[in-house]
């Protein structure tokens, strides 16, 4: 494929992938241009990129964020009642929320599920019926032309219990997303978010089971993009923090993926404790000043970030703390991947944060997450992460 374009242009860091997954890469001027730093280029710029591996992706997008969607909650709930009845402890989203959301121009869906519903036991196959319910709601999105992300929303615990210890080996983890891959690996629509919000266990026994994750993903021939969150619940505010141990800031230093093909999804709420338990902000700038801290570890160390969940109540205060972080994450396009507000799903009714439609009109929060949308495009999923932004 040949580029053709005359422009300034700044590429912004990256590691070059492992050659597995990116097959033959050549570039006209021989230069390894993804070393440490930005490097600016005026004028005629040519690329010849042969892409003939897994990992693929139109790297030559245009500025800002790429995803901005929301949660459809439903399949996770009913988490006393594992694996529990269909319809009676848990739900899916439909179709109609797909479509609305789509088109008030989202183009991300995060879809929380229970590991416990799609394996009843550890390295049991995938549960049929189960499986069949996630397909409907993941085909349909994606071949409206939304990504979907598969979000195991179970905080690093399988049936309460934490993954890598005894009861659950890091190898039945593996073997979930081992599994789950191969049945996703052929929807370059489908992005991997590995754990909803680990908690309450040693950052590097977090690390190891992604690391395992990773590699089963990657065993597949999957070369889907991978969320990687953190631990302590993955608050942005408390990335460097070493209350729960060693700080994620330097324990995810450590993850590692042969089609360097991923993102850390962090979470940030806006109130007083960052938990999201409360609908009360703190200010107007509480969110942003929270992400700044990660924003600059990503830019440091050349990474991805994912706003995985965050959330304002029906109030003036949080509907200008709401625009003002998206803001920010539109300020800093290029380490921040985008966001899915938290949530929506059939089932909310009057939840604090719902942005599930009332008989097609419009929750409060819609407002200020409009105006933060990414601009539609053909997005980079892939591996080749070549981030041009032009000045």
């Amino acid at each position: 494929m040949i580029l053709l374009g005359f422009s300034c242009l700044t590429i912004q860091k990256q590691s070059w992938p492992n050659e597995k997954c990116h097959g033959g890469v050549k570039r006209m001027n021989k230069t390894r241009l993804l070393n440490p730093g930005k490097l600016k280029i005026c004028g005629i710029i040519v690329f010849h990129i042969l892409l003939t591996a897994a990992c693929f992706t139109n790297a030559f997008a245009n500025p800002g964020i790429l995803f901005g969607g929301v949660s459809l909650a439903g399949a996770e709930f009913g988490d006393h009642h594992l694996p529990g009845s269909y319809g009676v402890d848990y739900t899916y989203p439909t179709q109609a929320e797909v479509d609305y959301f789509m088109g008030k121009g989202m183009n991300v869906f995060r879809i929380p599920v229970r590991w416990e519903r799609l394996q009843h036991a550890p390295s049991n196959t995938l549960e049929s019926a189960e499986l069949a319910r996630l397909d409907e709601i993941v085909n349909y999105a994606t071949s409206k032309g939304a990504y979907i992300i598969l979000d195991p929303h179970n905080y690093a615990r399988y049936y309460g219990d934490i993954i890598g210890e005894s009861d659950v080996p890091e190898t039945a983890f593996a073997q979930f997303w081992s599994a789950l891959a191969n049945h996703y690996k052929g929807n370059p629509r489908a992005i991997f978010g590995l754990m909803n919000e680990p908690h309450t266990m040693l950052t590097e026994l977090w690390r190891q089971d992604a690391n395992v994750a990773i590699a089963a993903i990657r065993s597949t021939g999957a070369a889907n993009l991978i969320l990687v969150p953190g631990n302590a619940w993955t608050g942005a505010h408390s990335w460097y923090q070493t209350w729960y141990g060693i700080p994620n800031s330097i324990e995810m230093l450590k993850i590692t993926d042969p089609c360097n093909n991923y993102a850390f999804e962090v979470h940030q709420y806006m109130d007083s404790n960052f938990s999201g338990h409360s609908d009360v902000c703190v200010s107007e700038t509480i969110g942003a000043e929270k992400l700044e801290d990660f924003t600059n570890w990503l830019r440091e160390h050349g990474k991805r970030g994912f706003l995985g969940e965050f959330a304002g109540g029906r109030n003036s205060t949080c509907y200008a703390a709401l625009d003002n972080m998206l803001s920010y994450i539109d300020d800093h396009a290029d380490v921040w991947l985008g966001w899915a507000y938290w949530a929506a799903g059939p089932w909310w009714g009057e939840y604090k944060f719902t942005l599930e439609p009332i008989n097609g009109e419009d929750r409060p929060q819609m407002a200020p997450l409009s105006k933060h949308l990414p601009v539609k495009r053909n997005i980079p999923i892939g591996a080749i992460q070549l981030n041009l932004l032009q000045n």
